[in-house]
């Protein structure tokens, strides 16, 4: 390459400038000579051209030589440069790949640094909703217990109430029956007394005459009738009873009694009669 660009530039040791001045004017020179053999001599005006004269100086072999050294100096700086900037280019691309080498590390470790965090964070997650559910669990079990002490707690006071009304119930009956048992003796008493005292036995009363009699009365004491049930085989000794018995009443003091004491008691009421008193 080198070579042919010498021949392009130096030819037999003239310039390039002299070679196509020379050449250019024997083109001329041909075409005056084409067109002066096609016509007359008389036709044709011949101009005479303006002479060009070439010098033709033959360079310095020296001068030339340092030329072709200077020229070789600089292709082969072109050439360095060249291979510097292929160099560098090379670096460029060396430097960028391991850039993009060093990024796609860093991208990797952060991607594998995000997913841990994302993995730990997953993982608390999942201890703390699963410590939420035992403290929950906990807290469930806990008021299941407390509930279930304070329904043990509220079972037990209300046995406790109902022992104690069922105490209450049964002092209040007992005592309401005392009161009851005593209502009924006292009116019996009252009865027998009242009875007693308007008896008078007959002379034919003996000793081991037994009379029994039962009477029935009203709310307000008043008699409604008197029946012998058992008699003591004397008339005259029945009929002291009954008159007795009807000459006592009203029993006025009975209207004080409950109702149902009088029903169950003094409704319907037996009296005995016997002369135990008597001496023969």
């Amino acid at each position: 390459m080198k070579d042919t660009f010498g021949n392009v530039v130096i030819y037999n040791g003239y310039p390039l400038s002299v070679v196509v001045a020379v050449s250019f004017h024997s083109l001329i020179l041909a075409l005056l000579l084409y067109l002066q053999g096609n016509h007359s001599v008389d036709a044709l005006e011949l101009i005479q051209p303006t002479v060009v004269k070439a010098l033709m100086v033959q360079e310095n072999p020296q001068v030339a030589n340092e030329r072709q050294r200077l020229e070789r100096q600089q292709q082969q700086q072109r050439a360095r440069e060249q291979e510097r900037a292929r160099e560098q280019a090379e670096a460029e691309r060396l430097r960028q790949e391991q850039a993009a080498a060093a990024r796609a590390e860093e991208e990797q470790r952060q991607a594998r640094e995000l997913a841990a965090l994302r993995q730990r964070q997953e993982q608390e997650r999942l201890d703390a909703e699963q410590l939420q559910r035992e403290r929950e669990a906990r807290e469930a079990e806990q008021r299941r217990q407390q509930e279930l002490a304070e329904a043990q707690r509220q079972q037990e006071a209300l046995e406790r109430e109902r022992q104690r009304q069922q105490e209450a119930a049964e002092a209040a009956a007992a005592e309401l029956a005392s009161s009851e048992f005593e209502m009924v003796q006292s009116g019996t008493a009252l009865i027998q007394q009242l009875v007693q005292e308007q008896w008078s036995r007959p002379p034919s009363a003996r000793n081991g005459m037994r009379a029994i009699l039962q009477i029935r009365l009203l709310p307000t004491g008043e008699l409604v009738d008197a029946t012998v049930t058992q008699s003591s085989g004397d008339p005259a000794f029945d009929r002291s009873a009954e008159n007795a018995v009807y000459r006592a009443a009203p029993f006025r003091e009975l209207q004080a009694l409950p109702a149902n004491v009088f029903n169950e008691n003094f409704r319907s009421l037996s009296l005995i009669f016997q002369p135990e008193d008597l001496l023969n």
